[in-house]
């Protein structure tokens, strides 16, 4: 296998080895249309010509806030080609959240999508009050913007001027080294951070990632895992222009119609965190879609029941189930399952290092990392860039893991999600694993609260499965056989669903009764 850092040299030089390569196959589908490699390449070039045109240079940061469709890969895969630094923001945020990350990275450029969900992010950023005097330029990708900004179809002709040579000689002169993009930290902790990864640790990483995965030429990848989030863009677009695979951005994660996607698309590859795949498999009309093509699930973001892992393989017949782990700060990948794997290292674990990549545990517990993948740190904050990554060049990741013998990793949780009972260290994620065993418990999350005995005590927020009528007083009873005093939660509350980024997360902030 070569590096993909070798291979390709820079996100540009993926896209046109890409259309070069796969030519006529399908790359993108999207409801009825159907764009083949060759033509998402000249549509990539179109975009970098009115980049160019509109004045964005190398270096120069342009920003999207849009959902995974065709016109997101379009313009960010555009703008990279153009020499720029792309930044996804988060479609969750809202107008004044959008606004910082924009004056934070002083982006230029802006690519806006029109109303997600109901809500107009066009009003919604301009509501926002915040001054963006590095913002020159809003496309909004749709076809009516307010007077002062853009429509993507406007935009696109102001770049018919700018020749093919043009563009191919801005995105030659890219260097692996170069900035790519930068990733937000999704803020479930505090005040987001951008993460700066170059083109050739992206493409390091994620020819890895495709290779470990075992992503093939044809697969028909269901991309619902957002664009914004690493695991959406590199592990989802770069991947399958890596390999060939066919995209299909989904925009909402909607069980209905990810089964309806699968069947009709004959989906093979469908990453994302364990509820998907969960409520995939619960779906009371499951047995009525063809779901026979899938065969590779990718998952982390979470603890994984065991018993996700091997419904996926019986019910669903899925030949390859894996488990990740990594961070935006490390290019969104450190350790990984490998395919073979028994179940309970699947589910038990994220499995070992990716090659090159050293992991090991602090005296607290802390998983370290270092390797080719590390962030060059966070945009324009050497204080957070140094208390991030120590002079030898280790990632304090802040999260707490076990390894086993054979240097599978075990994320127990964040260091400060850890809460301590009577000076016993109270791990939910560990707790967490063990509540889901339970037969009638579909999701669960578990913070700490205040007791005035113990200093803090387990709570733990659950989901119950279709048609359980399990309480809150038989959970704490089940606990109490399965785990140590300690760990039992002194209190149950059910609920609906889990509040979750987009990502997949569990927001314990907003559970603390918090904001996030």
């Amino acid at each position: 296998m070569t590096r993909g850092d070798l291979e390709w040299g820079s996100v540009p030089g993926l896209v046109r080895a890409a259309a070069e390569r796969y030519g006529s196959a399908e790359a993108v589908v999207e409801g009825r249309s159907r764009i083949s490699y060759e033509e998402l390449g000249e549509r990539v070039e179109r975009a970098a010509a009115a980049c160019m045109a509109s004045g964005v240079r190398a270096g120069d940061r342009v920003a999207i806030w849009a959902p995974n469709t065709v016109d997101w890969i379009v313009s960010a895969l555009g703008a990279v080609t153009a020499g720029a630094v792309l930044v996804p923001l988060n479609t969750r945020f809202k107008g004044t959240e959008a606004a910082h990350v924009l004056q934070r990275c002083r982006a230029k450029l802006l690519f806006v999508t029109g109303t997600f969900l109901g809500t107009s992010y066009v009003a919604s950023l301009r509501r926002a009050g915040v001054e963006l005097p590095a913002l020159e330029r809003v496309v909004v990708l749709g076809d009516a913007a307010p007077e002062d900004w853009t429509t993507w179809k406007s935009f696109l002709a102001e770049g018919d001027e700018v020749t093919s040579a043009e563009v191919r000689r801005r995105a030659d002169a890219i260097a692996p080294e170069s900035p790519s993009d930068i990733i937000y930290t999704s803020g479930t902790t505090g005040r987001p951070k951008g993460a700066v990864i170059t083109h050739a640790q992206t493409l390091r990483c994620y020819e890895v990632w495709s290779d470990l995965a075992g992503l093939r030429e044809g697969d028909r990848y269901l991309i619902v895992n957002p664009f914004f989030h690493t695991f959406g863009y590199k592990a989802g677009i770069i991947a399958c222009l890596m390999r060939g695979a066919v995209m299909i951005p989904q925009p909402v994660f909607n069980v209905d119609t990810v089964l309806a996607n699968i069947a009709a698309e004959r989906v093979s590859v469908l990453p994302g965190p364990p509820t998907l795949h969960q409520s995939l498999l619960d779906h009371p009309s499951r047995s009525s879609y063809d779901l026979s093509a899938l065969r590779l699930v990718v998952t982390g973001a979470a603890v994984v029941p065991l018993r996700l892992v091997e419904r996926l393989r019986g019910e669903l017949g899925v030949g390859t189930v894996l488990t990740a782990y990594g961070l935006s700060e490390a290019s969104g990948i450190v350790t990984m399952c490998r395919r073979g794997d028994p179940p309970e290292v699947v589910a038990t674990t994220s499995g070992r290092p990716i090659p090159d990549t050293e992991v090991r545990l602090s005296d607290a517990g802390e998983v370290l990392v270092r390797g080719h993948h590390v962030m060059r740190g966070y945009f324009e904050d050497e204080p957070a860039t140094a208390e991030a990554i120590d002079p030898d060049g280790w990632l304090h990741t802040g999260d707490v893991g076990v390894l086993d013998a054979w240097g599978n990793l075990r994320i127990t949780d964040r260091i400060k999600d850890m809460f301590i009972v009577g000076g016993f260290n109270a791990y939910p994620a560990e707790i967490e694993q063990l509540l889901g065993l339970h037969p009638g418990i579909a999701d669960v999350a578990v913070i700490g609260i205040p007791d005035a005995r113990l200093g803090e005590v387990g709570k733990a927020f659950a989901v119950r499965r279709a048609g359980a009528r399990v309480t809150g007083d038989d959970l704490i009873a089940w606990a109490r056989r399965e785990m140590a005093n300690y760990k039992v939660p002194r209190e149950v509350e059910f609920v609906s669903e889990l509040p979750r980024n987009a990502s997949g997360k569990v927001m314990k902030g907003v559970l603390r009764g918090g904001v996030e």
